[in-house]
């Protein structure tokens, strides 16, 4: 497929060729679902824990006898409705700690990136990388491409310049092409490229990466 490349003024200068393996399929919006989920499922800690009333300190005496006081029957000062007592179904700490098949996860990212593309919300813009981290400059080529609300911009690498000026930009985050994800992904209104990441993008998750990975007694073909 073909991908337009514009100026850090939004004017077009050309078109390159994208892998349509990558950049054009037909997204699965099911298998998308579930890597969102899992992602975000894995950025929970699950510290929150509270203790039972065998965990809490204080007497296991009990507190008065049985019978004959005319009150309730209570037992040790640690159930949970006596203040300082233990918490009844409270939250343990636990994982949430999802897994994903590897190329289930590809699947997902070349089925949001193709989304974007199909639905022109990719851009890719040459220039945008300088040699100064001038929060201005990036602020000032995202609002002359129409860059109003949550933006992911994308280089090949890591670029320590454009991460300082797009720190500054509120809705505006800045990875290189090897971190991408899909929860980043998912959120943006707008992908902005470089065409260096176009690239990385396909050799990270196209070409040979499309074939499911040889299992362990499969055998080599010669």
């Amino acid at each position: 497929m073909k991908l337009s490349v514009v100026d850090t003024a939004g004017k077009e200068l050309r078109q390159i060729d994208a892998a349509d393996e990558v950049f054009g399929i037909e997204p699965n919006r099911a298998v998308v679902h579930q890597a969102y989920v899992t992602q975000m499922s894995n950025r929970r800690s699950g510290s929150a824990h509270t203790k039972t009333r065998g965990e809490v300190r204080g007497s296991t005496v009990k507190i008065r006898k049985q019978k004959g006081l005319g009150r309730s029957r209570q037992g040790s000062i640690r159930a949970p409705h006596h203040v300082g007592g233990g918490i009844a179904h409270g939250p343990r700490a636990h994982s949430f700690a999802k897994k994903l098949p590897t190329q289930m996860r590809r699947l997902a990212l070349r089925s949001v990136l193709s989304s974007h593309a199909s639905e022109g919300t990719l851009i890719v813009v040459e220039g945008l990388v300088s040699d100064a981290p001038r929060t201005k400059v990036v602020a000032a080529a995202l609002r002359a491409l129409g860059i109003d609300r949550r933006a992911l911009v994308v280089s090949a690498g890591h670029e320590p310049q454009l991460s300082l000026a797009a720190r500054n930009i509120e809705h505006v985050t800045a990875l290189p092409a090897q971190n991408l994800n899909i929860v980043d992904l998912v959120n943006a209104h707008r992908v902005v490229l470089t065409e260096d990441a176009v690239r990385s993008i396909e050799a990270l998750w196209g070409g040979a990466n499309l074939k499911p990975a040889r299992g362990r007694g499969e055998a080599v073909s010669a």
